[in-house]
């Protein structure tokens, strides 16, 4: 898999990467089909690779690499906008180091080797099975039939019964959803190792989000203030088209879509747990922050949430998502 580091990788010629990818699906599990080469571009930054399909979803090779990564300083430092923003942001809560408060809250420094990684592009739910609006199970549901017709008959995107049942609207249909309780880390981990995949560790989680960045967030070391944000609609910066995905949302250099909200996690595998990245459930932003501090913990590359084991599996579990990944080690 040498050709599939990615100082080799960028160096081949399409037609030599075209070569490697299509013998891939000799090595998969049964049922992946190649696409072809497709080039992502985000933050001044760009990969061409191959995209793969299985079973409704796709993966993207994501070349190995030697990185280091994890926050304890500042590579570029912050414009005054961002750095006033963030001063006045937390002073409220009596913090006046703010390198202390990012730092008490971020991954620490290491190197890290990511091997080479099949990575599926969206992320999936876990407290969540969808099923058709008449399955016994959702009409067992006590106020599911009432909470629907309610739905139908109203403007709402989505509803949200905890712990029972949840309806969306898709263009002119509705979906409907049911709490998964069964679900635990174990089966998780159990149900994917059963088709050939695994969880990211939390190193190839940050690596897929951030590429090995040294900046405090993907783009820099600065808050872009320009981004369209969920919650944040009725702002300078809010978004009027609810059907396009928000900014946090839209592709980035390696192809991958992330959650770009606060309330929601991903999880990645730990040492000997599993570990929550990409939100903190929503404290930051339900605790009164602003743009900048509130989506912190979607924008830092290395943010952890350092709150989230305080509450049990089942208990945020409709918050959890997971990406399946396959690692393309040597034979």
């Amino acid at each position: 898999m040498e050709k599939l580091q990615q100082d080799v990788w960028n160096k081949l010629t399409d037609a030599d990467k075209e070569v490697v990818l299509r013998q891939l699906p000799d090595k998969l599990p049964l049922g992946f089909e190649y696409l072809g080469l497709q080039k992502f571009e985000r933050y001044g930054r760009g990969l061409t690779t191959g995209v793969f399909a299985y079973k409704g979803s796709e993966f993207v090779v994501v070349p190995g690499k030697r990185v280091t990564l994890g926050w304890e300083q500042w590579q570029d430092g912050m414009d005054e906008w961002t750095a006033a923003d963030l001063l006045e942001s937390v002073s409220e809560y009596q913090i006046e180091d703010v390198d202390g408060f990012l730092l008490e809250q971020m991954s620490p420094v290491r190197e890290a080797v990511i091997p080479p990684l099949l990575v599926e592009r969206h992320i999936r739910q876990i407290g969540w099975i969808e099923l058709p609006l008449d399955d016994p199970a959702l009409l067992d549901e006590e106020h599911y039939k009432e909470e629907l017709e309610k739905f139908r008959g109203s403007s709402i995107t989505e509803y949200t019964l905890y712990n029972g049942f949840k309806l969306k609207r898709q263009d002119e249909g509705i979906r409907a959803f049911l709490f998964n309780s069964e679900s635990t880390y174990e089966s998780l981990l159990e149900e994917m190792a059963a088709e050939g995949f695994s969880l990211p560790s939390e190193e190839e989680w940050e690596y897929l989000y951030g590429g090995g960045c040294r900046t405090l967030f993907p783009w820099g070391d600065s808050f872009n203030y320009e981004l369209n944000l969920r919650y944040f609609e009725e702002v300078e910066m809010g978004k009027t088209d609810e059907q396009e995905p928000y900014d946090l949302e839209q592709p980035n250099f390696f192809g991958l879509c992330f959650t770009g909200d606060p309330y929601q996690y991903e999880v990645a595998a730990g040492p000997s747990d599993y570990v929550l990245k990409g939100g903190d459930g929503g404290g930051m932003l339900c605790g009164g922050m602003g743009p900048l501090v509130g989506y912190l913990p979607n924008t830092a590359v290395y943010y952890r949430d350092i709150h989230s084991k305080e509450l049990a599996w089942e208990d945020i579990a409709e918050h959890m998502n997971v990406r399946r990944l396959i690692r393309l080690l040597p034979e």
